[in-house]
């Protein structure tokens, strides 16, 4: 394990390549965290739970910073002092409910919205200059299945994700010449702790989703988008469709036929 750092300072990278994870307090951002680290990456994590983070960073020698993307003010104190950032995975966001639109709870849309679309376009905009700067930038960000196609009762998250998908992939337009590549990764089925957040806590619930199949796991999507990060500056894996054996789309896996 590499020697841990005083969370929340200013990094010194001694000449290692920075990473910057959000959403890094558990499930995917925290399992990314700790394959870019294993890459020699000096990582820099962000979420609102510091403690979680906190421990994460020591673990595995990083940065620990709290990090609330739907407000301004935490997006410009995590990244003062981030003079240097290679890979920004913009892996923040979330679900909630499962409300058809006839049905819809306007709060909880507002914050799918503020959370996957806003949160995403406020990070990459704050890093933008660094990335460039670096020279061989990366851009990672996290979507869904959910990005590609539409599913019962999801609209709030799916037109969440699909606005959050088309930011990204107009990015890779408006960047074309400068040294950064974007890379989309959408996951299916994933058993982390998002269920429990779409549920508001409710554990039974949660389990529910992917009892009678095997879902992905977070290391699974961590993986790939290290693998992403590995490839060579003239290499851009555009986007990246990962789902478990059990799951053929949004909207069809084993259980439901």
């Amino acid at each position: 394990m590499t020697a841990p750092r005083d969370p929340g300072t200013v990094p010194t990278t001694d000449g290692r390549r920075v990473a910057v994870v959000t959403g890094a307090s558990s499930g995917i951002g925290e399992a990314t965290a700790r394959a870019l680290a294993a890459d020699g990456y000096l990582v820099v994590v962000g979420a609102r739970r510091l403690d979680r983070i906190t421990a994460l960073a020591e673990d595995i020698g990083g940065i620990g910073r709290a990090l609330d993307v739907t407000d301004p003010d935490s997006i410009a104190a995590f990244v003062d002092g981030l003079d240097r950032v290679d890979v920004l995975v913009n892996n923040a966001g979330g679900a909630k409910g499962l409300a058809p639109v006839g049905e819809a709870v306007e709060d909880d849309w507002r914050w799918m919205w503020e959370t996957n679309v806003i949160g995403t376009m406020r990070m990459t905009r704050a890093l933008l200059p660094a990335l460039e700067a670096s020279g061989d930038g990366l851009i990672v960000t996290v979507t869904s299945i959910a990005a590609l196609e539409p599913y019962d009762n999801g609209a709030g998250y799916t037109s969440a994700k699909h606005a959050q998908g088309v930011v990204h992939r107009t990015l890779r337009l408006e960047l074309l010449g400068k040294p950064i590549r974007l890379t989309e990764v959408c996951p299916g089925m994933v058993e982390t702790e998002f269920s429990v957040v779409r549920f508001d806590g409710d554990q039974e619930k949660a389990a529910a989703v992917y009892a009678g199949l095997t879902p992905l796991v977070a290391q699974d999507v961590a993986e790939v988008i290290a693998f992403a990060a590995s490839r060579p500056p003239h290499v851009n894996l555009d986007q990246i469709v990962v789902k478990p054996r059990d799951q053929a789309s949004a909207r069809r896996n084993i259980k439901t036929g």
